[in-house]
Parts: structure tokens; C-alpha cells; sequence
């Protein structure tokens, strides 16, 4: 019997080791996961002196992958920015891809199944939508000659897109003055101090469809042209490339995607790589310094990473100055 105790202690603290490791890997590593906090000058007011006329289409613009999830759970896996929303605004981002997910009358913050809490305490309250357009809001007060491309997913959850444009539409409704939900490619000068609805359902704003980009059997694939009814979408998104795979592609969407009044790109340099599971920190660290390296004229449309910095934001912001 003093045997069968021992052993069954040492399963027992062979288990409570692998939960600790687990628990350090998934929550505790994503803490040290930073990056510098402090704009640069020009960071805030970026589009203010670029031309009305101009179609937002033709700005090149930084954006956030995964924007709310500084504070996912499983990290390790699911974090893909390192500042919040009022920070990525402030260092320049201008597109956030926002994805929600539907729990009860409210639309909160999700990165996949795991939900973005508000810090990394366990018993944080997950982010709601308000609380994200509370922050912009506040940008677009202080920044008037700004836009915010909202681009908004179903992340979580069972709703149909018209039950879900319809949740989406209570929360535009509350403001309604702070928004544009254009069916076509707006101007800058007709979106300043508003945020632009993208849209990847079907609903009101401007349509952001696209077919899913996953899969790394084919490597040769980047860019595809979609079809957004009033205008045509070029979109790189290939989640699933490894590191230089991911690269090349990213270099040849640039180079094949065509941006103006009646289209627009989205380049995607986010990745989980080719296993089931990623840690896009790994991905961000190779990809984010080779893009600060490459030439600007080289750069186009919308150009959305993970963990941005305000180095790699001024980068690409700086292109249309």
C-alpha cells in the first residue's frame, strides 16, 4: 500500500509540474511579449494633411491583426498586439480588425474560442464592444482629421450575418454621427472623424468578403482578387505560411495588388505558421524588422501585422507624406 502512495504522489506532482509549465508557456511568457509604448510625434496626426480627395483606398494605412487581444487567454497563442486599442490609435494604426462574438444582448472581444479580457488578471472582465468604441471615439474628439477602419468579423458564435449586422447596427445607432457605413470606397475628406464599417458579413457598411486564405500545400499563393460588389478587393491573408513562405508572398502582394477609387488591399504579414497551433510573437519577431527594411516604395494599401510598433507604424504611415 506505501508503494502504491508513493507512486500515485508522483503522478500526482508530475501532473502539478506539467500544469505549472502549462500555465507558464499559455499566461506567464506573453507577459514579457512588449513593445515600445511611445508615438512618434507626427503619430497622431498622420492623415490631417493629406487631401480630402483622396480615396481611402489610395492611403496606405497600418492596421492590427487581432487588435483587442493584448490580453487573450492562452496567450501564448493568441496574443497578437502588445498595446490596447487607445495606444495602437496613438502610434498611428489607423485599421483595426476587430472580431466579436455575440454573448447574450452584447458584442464582446474574441481572438478564436478564448476571449480578450480588459488585463491579464484571471479574473478580468472580457472587453465589450463599447469599450473599444469608447476608446476610439475619444481618439477621433482629440484627432478630428483622422479616419478609423473598422473592419469587424463574427469571430464566435452561431448568429446569421442579419442577426448579427442587427447587434452590430444597435451599437452604430447609439452614435450614429460617428460612423460611415458607405457602400462604396469613401473619400478621406468624407471619412475624417468617423469610423468606416468594413464588414466581413453581410450587412450594412462597406463590404470586406474574402474567401478563406488558409492551407500551406501550395505555397506559390498570394494575392487574390475578390469581387466586394462596388469595388475590388485585393487581399493577401495566408495564416497558415511559415516565416519565409509568409514573406515572399506578403513581397509578391504588394507587388501584384492594385489600389485606387474603385479597389483596395488588405496585406496581411500575420501568421500562425504551419502547425495546428502558433505563437504569432515568434512570426512577428522575423517579419516586423524585415518590413521596417524594405523599401517604401514598395509599400501599399493596407498593411496589417502583429505587434505593432510605433517604428514599423511610422514606416508605413510615413509613405503617403
Amino acid at each position: 500500500m506505501k508503494k502504491f502512495f508513493k507512486a500515485l504522489g508522483k503522478i500526482i506532482a508530475g501532473i502539478l509540474v506539467l500544469a505549472l509549465l502549462l500555465i507558464i508557456v499559455l499566461a506567464v511568457i506573453p507577459l514579457t511579449e512588449r513593445v515600445a509604448k511611445a508615438p512618434a510625434a507626427d503619430a497622431g496626426d498622420w492623415m490631417a494633411a493629406l487631401p480630402d480627395e483622396r480615396a481611402i483606398s489610395e492611403i496606405v494605412i497600418p492596421g492590427t491583426h487581432d487588435c483587442a487581444s493584448q490580453n487573450a487567454q492562452l496567450g501564448f497563442i493568441t496574443k497578437c498586439q502588445a498595446l490596447d486599442i487607445a495606444q495602437q490609435l496613438n502610434i498611428g494604426a489607423r485599421y483595426l480588425d476587430v472580431r466579436l462574438g455575440a454573448v447574450g444582448g452584447a458584442l464582446k472581444l474574441y481572438h478564436g474560442f478564448t476571449k480578450c479580457k480588459a488585463s491579464p488578471l484571471p479574473w478580468a472582465a472580457q472587453i465589450d464592444l463599447e469599450d473599444v468604441l469608447c476608446d476610439c471615439y475619444a481618439f477621433l474628439d482629440a484627432h478630428p482629421g483622422e479616419t478609423i477602419l473598422f473592419a469587424v468579423k463574427q469571430e464566435h458564435g452561431g448568429l446569421s450575418d442579419a442577426e448579427f449586422d442587427a447587434l452590430m447596427q444597435s451599437y452604430v445607432q447609439r452614435d450614429p454621427e460617428r460612423w460611415l457605413t458607405p457602400d462604396a470606397i469613401p473619400t478621406l475628406g468624407e471619412a475624417r472623424g468617423k469610423l468606416v464599417l468594413l464588414r466581413r458579413y453581410e450587412g450594412a457598411g462597406l463590404s470586406l468578403l474574402w474567401a478563406n486564405q488558409n492551407g500551406h500545400d501550395d505555397v506559390s499563393l498570394n494575392t487574390v482578387a475578390e469581387d466586394n460588389g462596388s469595388y475590388t478587393l485585393w487581399v493577401q491573408d495566408r495564416y497558415e505560411y511559415g516565416a519565409a513562405d509568409k514573406w515572399n508572398a506578403f513581397l509578391a502582394g504588394l507587388d501584384a495588388a492594385q489600389t485606387d477609387g474603385e479597389s483596395a488591399a488588405v496585406h496581411f504579414l500575420s501568421t500562425k505558421g504551419t502547425l495546428p497551433q502558433g505563437h504569432p510573437w515568434f512570426f512577428a519577431r522575423r517579419l516586423n524588422p524585415q518590413l521596417l527594411a524594405l523599401d517604401q516604395a514598395q509599400l501599399g494599401g493596407w498593411i496589417v501585422v502583429d505587434f505593432l510598433t510605433p517604428e514599423l507604424a511610422q514606416a508605413i504611415y510615413s509613405v503617403n507624406q
